[in-house]
């Protein structure tokens, strides 16, 4: 398997595991946010996909981090905090896969040609807002009052 059907494998994967978070939990903030995350990684799917064929790039760029925070504020404003806390290990494994494929894209940026290898940086970049993303939804399920004391995201830079 080349690195691109890899990567593609590897978004796949993760669109599937955020529409399955999504349609498990009862939290309209929350299903927003994973889907949100399901639709990035489908973005990320069809770069690849292009970058395969030698077609021209797609625009990949969200504001993903921009439109989680204002669904993050949104639900402490409407005191939206009824939560699964046992899902908390399933943003876990989310977490972990956001890890596996920053590593993955870090390291493969390496063996590909110049041209691409920005692309691949840039590709792990979102994949660190995505973990740290899921390290906002974990807090936000284990301790919702103590989360949401702080709107602010302090927590939370643009990487």
């Amino acid at each position: 398997m080349d690195i691109y059907d890899y990567a593609m494998k590897m978004e796949k994967d993760g669109e599937n595991y955020y529409r399955d978070l999504a349609q498990k939990t009862t939290n309209a903030g929350l299903k927003r946010i994973l889907t949100m995350l399901a639709g990035a990684e489908v973005k990320h799917y069809n770069l690849f996909q292009s970058m395969k064929k030698n077609e021209g790039l797609p625009d990949t760029d969200t504001e993903i981090l921009a439109n989680v925070k204002n669904v993050f504020i949104k639900m402490w404003e409407e005191k939206e905090t009824s939560v699964d806390v046992s899902q908390t290990e399933l943003y876990r494994k989310a977490q972990g896969i956001e890890k596996q494929s920053r590593d993955f894209y870090l390291a493969k940026a390496n063996e590909v040609e110049a041209s691409k290898k920005a692309i691949f940086v840039r590709i792990a970049d979102e994949e660190k807002k995505h973990y740290f993303i899921l390290e906002n939804i974990i807090d936000f399920v284990s301790r919702p009052e103590m989360w949401l004391e702080n709107p602010e995201w302090y927590h939370l830079e643009e990487y």
